[in-house]
This record gives C-alpha cells, structure tokens and sequence, in this order.
C-alpha cells in the first residue's frame, strides 16, 4: 500500500521543532483528563437522573473499553503489522519525536478508536453542535498526532475510526432503547 507510505511520509516529514512537542502532548492520554472530566460534568447537567448519569457513563467504559480491546487486545496480536518506527523498510525515513516508538504492533490505533467512541457518543447522547465540532477536531487532532509521530499509518487510523464510531453507536442504541435518554431530555426542552 504505498499511498499509506506516502501519505504518513508526507505528515510525518513536515515537521519543526515546536510543533513535535505540540503534538507530543496531544497524543498523550493524561493531557485530556479535563475535558473529561467536563464531559462528565455536562451529562450530569444534560440528564440530571443519577440512574440514568451512571449508565451513560457505564456505556462510555463499554465503549471504550470494547474499541480499546478489540484493537490492542485482539488485532494488533493477530494482523501483527508493525508501527511504522518498527517497520525495516521506514529505517532512517522518519522524524522521531523524543524518542518515542511505540509498541510493536500498530494496526489499528487505539487512539483513534478511543477518541472517536467518547467523541461520537458523547454528541449522539448530548446533541450540540458546537460540543460536536469541538470534540470532532479533538478526534483529528489526535489522529493526526499519531501519523506525524510516526505512530500509525493512515489505515490504522481509519481502522480505529470504524471500531470506535461502530462500538459508540451501538452503546447510543442501547442507551436509547435502555433508558429512553434522548426521550427524557426533549421533555424537559434541552435539546
């Protein structure tokens, strides 16, 4: 697949100095523990009902939890496609930031799966706009983190896309079906 290749070569290639450590920070898990904690804090005000607050945020551990397994806890040890900073053929072509490498095997991204099930299903659940185009380009920039990086390629990045959307839109229609949450919250008029 050599447009993988290429379009990794191309975002990795275009680098500065300032910008490794920018992307470096966004790749970094423990960099967004506010913005969770915020999207915790507006399903509690969106939905107001603890039983239903604790099974949506239940939904999000399933959520995550399942795109986070089915990519590292069952693809990358079966399709064993190493990260590009471990593939042979890549030695010497890419910028590596900080020394970071990575584990050995990269398809599909965690990243990209975990970001877009919290993402996706926190805008199903609390339907703004603005919290929607917001979290969305938190998802791009994460993923594009992960490329420029030298993390992932593209089409794991994809992959991990697809799992994440599949796994937050199931949990949505369970959640919907379960609790009726977007029934409750267009009677009381927040939506």
């Amino acid at each position: 697949m050599s447009w993988d290749f290429d379009i990794l070569l191309w975002i990795n290639g275009h680098y500065a100095e300032w910008l490794d450590q920018v992307m470096w920070v966004i790749s970094r898990a423990n960099t967004w523990i506010a913005l969770y904690v915020l999207l915790v804090g507006l399903i509690i005000y969106r939905y107001r009902n603890w039983k239903s607050v604790l099974f949506i945020l239940i939904g999000f551990g399933i959520a995550v939890g399942l795109s986070d397994y089915l990519c590292s806890g069952i693809l990358k040890p079966i399709v064993c496609r190493p990260r590009p900073t471990h593939e042979p053929a890549l030695e010497g072509m890419l910028h590596i930031v900080n020394g970071y490498t990575g584990g050995l095997y990269g398809f599909c991204s965690s990243h990209a799966a975990n970001t877009m099930a919290v993402g996706l299903l926190f805008s199903l659940l609390y339907r703004n706009k603005i919290a929607t185009a917001g979290l969305m380009t938190w998802v791009a920039l994460n993923c594009y983190s992960r490329m420029y990086l030298g993390a992932h390629y593209p089409t794991d990045i994809i992959c991990g896309l697809l799992i994440g959307a599949a796994w937050a839109v199931l949990v949505w229609l369970a959640l919907t079906r379960l609790l009726h949450v977007d029934d409750a919250v267009a009677q009381r008029g927040d939506s």
